[in-house]
């Protein structure tokens, strides 16, 4: 059973930066395609970012990019996701997901796997 730890989620001021980090356990790590969703109070959940089972290839959404980075390493089967000049439109429980066939998928659907969420807040 594969099981996905968040951490790192906490309240930062706007402008502001946090790093998330995903640890993964009982499962093969290095050939899953891993991506951060978040849910805002009231909304659906929504794709932020994913990478590829190597790393070479990364997605954003376009509320994210140039702000968000994400990366993994898959030799402590962690990934990580950046984020900078953070807004309070940011603010939502962050999830990760694993999909067991490498790829990264745009829709929640698509995942093997989630861990609990960690809770960014953002404010103003």
């Amino acid at each position: 059973q594969v099981q996905l730890v968040e951490s790192g989620g906490g309240l930062v001021q706007a402008g502001g930066s946090l790093r998330l980090s995903c640890a993964a356990s009982g499962g093969t790590f290095s050939s899953y395609g891993m991506a951060w969703f978040r849910q805002a109070p009231g909304k659906e959940r929504e794709f932020v970012s994913g990478i590829n089972w190597s790393g070479g290839s990364t997605y954003y959404a376009d509320s994210v990019k140039g702000r968000f980075t994400i990366s993994r390493d898959n030799a402590k089967n962690t990934v990580f996701l950046q984020m900078n000049s953070l807004k309070p439109e940011d603010t939502a429980i962050y999830y990760c997901a694993a999909e067991v066939l490498g790829y990264v998928r745009r829709s929640d659907g698509n995942y093997d796997y989630w861990g609990q969420g960690t809770q960014v807040t953002v404010s103003s």
